[in-house]
């Protein structure tokens, strides 16, 4: 079994991100919506707890970020790990697999920011003939 057929069996087709019944398009959205994007780089580098991540992450509501940490979670990136201690503690890691994915995510962020001049420029320029047009 290759890396794009179905695990359970219950298809021999493969993972087509493109189709809108494929699971794999629900990963992809939690993975590169803005905070879950930001989630998983800000827990590249090391674990942490709720609180940390928010302060991290900013701009993100702590609804936001449970519902966030939940389908990351749920799809085997991020780790949830309860301490027993009082108060209770729960941290946070990626898997190896949501490391992958960050590494990944982190190479098109550094890719962005660095290329933001070039950006702002073309926001520029588009902006500019719009109002000319106009």
């Amino acid at each position: 079994m290759d890396e794009t057929t179905p695990r359970d069996g219950a298809d021999s087709l493969p993972f087509d991100v493109f189709s809108r019944q494929c699971p794999s398009r629900g990963t992809l959205e939690h993975v590169t919506g803005r905070w879950g994007s930001l989630t998983l780089t800000a827990l590249y580098e090391t674990g942490a707890r709720f609180n940390e991540l928010r302060r991290r992450v900013d701009g993100v509501s702590e609804k936001m970020l449970s519902q966030t940490l939940h389908a990351l979670e749920r799809d085997g990136l991020v780790l949830r790990e309860a301490q027993p201690t009082n108060p209770p503690r729960v941290d946070y890691e990626l898997t190896p697999l949501g490391r992958e994915v960050a590494g990944r995510l982190l190479g098109l962020i550094q890719l962005v920011e660095g290329r933001m001049p070039e950006v702002l420029d073309a926001r520029s320029r588009y902006d500019e003939a719009r109002e000319v047009t106009l």
